[in-house]
């Protein structure tokens, strides 16, 4: 363990004895855990691992994971080691942006903004996060959404650079809210952010050498797992499951919120009617090709960082961006270890053996 501290100091560029000193108590103390949350008892802990050389945009990265299942530290290593047989660059990610969804829904109102109304309703989202302003953030598009012939849904979206920015959108939110019932009419009903945060999406894509999954015959089984989810949505619940389980972990580990994570990721597998898998794979040309796309929140600064020591240790060499295209690199490759198991030795050979591991 001292080894895999060491590793990961030099990674973070900071001293093993800084490593050390994060992570005792479980990265929080008793008295930070009942700055934190409310009735505290105690600090629940959990298992903290690393995928090591996750090849990721021509770099390897060390990623941190918080989670009780071993087989899921397992799977995402042994996912990054197949990537790592795509020459030079293994997992490469593209990014939308930082920008969250800020939600006003209104009854018995108009739905005609002026170009005078929509930069009063701009003004008024900016005034109240002069911070974020300040950082190059704040108001952006907006849009007005009939959903019934009483409901009115007004949507702004909001650039929040390096946070999360759900406590900032909601902020927008409420500021906003009396701005558009006054130039819309009608009574607010509420005001807070969506965690389908369409605007906010992470791609990321890998194409593996067949021989690196165990040749053609499992790289084209591997495939048709991929086809099998997308015509079944029961097995697509499953299957995004096991994306999630990487994605989750590296939530957990570096202090964000992994149920608006789940939630903005189901609610996008669902977003064209028919719920579907979030990656998807092919096999063409003696290559397997992966993609993961779905819309991901994460934040480097702020939340719980301000007080978990172990979370602020996991984020703090990262941006935003390369905090969530790492995470999303990890579900890939959890789901690629996933269906390479499914399809060839079956999952409960690895999986059970690991498992016993905690057993008396």
């Amino acid at each position: 363990m001292q080894e895999r501290r060491a590793r990961w100091a030099k990674t973070l560029g900071v001293s093993a004895v800084e490593v050390d000193a994060a992570l005792a108590e479980a990265g929080l103390t008793i008295a930070d855990a009942e700055r934190l949350s409310e009735q505290v008892v105690g600090v629940h802990g959990l298992p903290l691992g690393l995928v090591v050389g996750l090849p990721l945009d021509g770099a390897a990265h060390v990623v941190p994971m918080a989670i009780e299942e071993p087989s899921v530290v397992a799977a995402a290593n042994h996912g990054a080691k197949m990537a790592r047989a795509a020459q030079n660059v293994g997992f490469r990610s593209t990014s939308m942006g930082g920008v969250m969804t800020a939600q006003i829904h209104l009854q018995n109102a108009g739905e005609v903004l002026t170009a005078a109304d929509e930069s009063q309703v701009r003004e008024a989202a900016d005034a109240s996060v002069p911070n974020l302003v300040a950082r190059g953030g704040g108001a952006r598009d907006l849009r007005v959404r009939r959903l019934a012939p009483d409901l009115v849904c007004v949507e702004l979206d909001v650039d929040c650079q390096e946070a999360m920015g759900a406590n900032l959108t909601d902020t927008v939110a409420e500021a906003v809210a009396p701005v558009l019932a006054k130039v819309l009419g009608g009574e607010v009903v509420m005001a807070i952010l969506t965690n389908l945060c369409a605007g906010r999406r992470t791609r990321v894509e890998l194409a593996v050498p067949e021989a690196a999954v165990g040749g053609a015959h499992v790289a084209s089984r591997i495939a048709l797992a991929s086809r099998i989810a997308a015509l079944d949505p029961a097995r697509a619940c499953t299957h995004n499951k096991g994306v999630l389980n990487g994605i989750e972990a590296v939530a957990v580990a570096t202090g964000n919120d992994w149920r608006a994570v789940s939630a903005g990721a189901h609610a996008w597998a669902a977003s064209t009617g028919a719920y579907q898998p979030l990656a998807t794979w092919t096999h063409a040309d003696e290559t397997l090709y992966g993609v993961l796309e779905l819309p991901l929140a994460l934040g480097v600064v702020g939340g719980a960082r301000r007080l978990h020591r172990a979370a602020a240790l996991a984020a703090r060499p990262l941006t935003r961006r390369v905090l969530e295209a790492e995470a999303t690199a990890v579900g890939l490759a959890c789901n690629l270890a996933a269906l390479r198991a499914l399809v060839d030795e079956g999952i409960q050979r690895g999986h059970m053996k690991l498992a016993k591991r905690g057993q008396p």
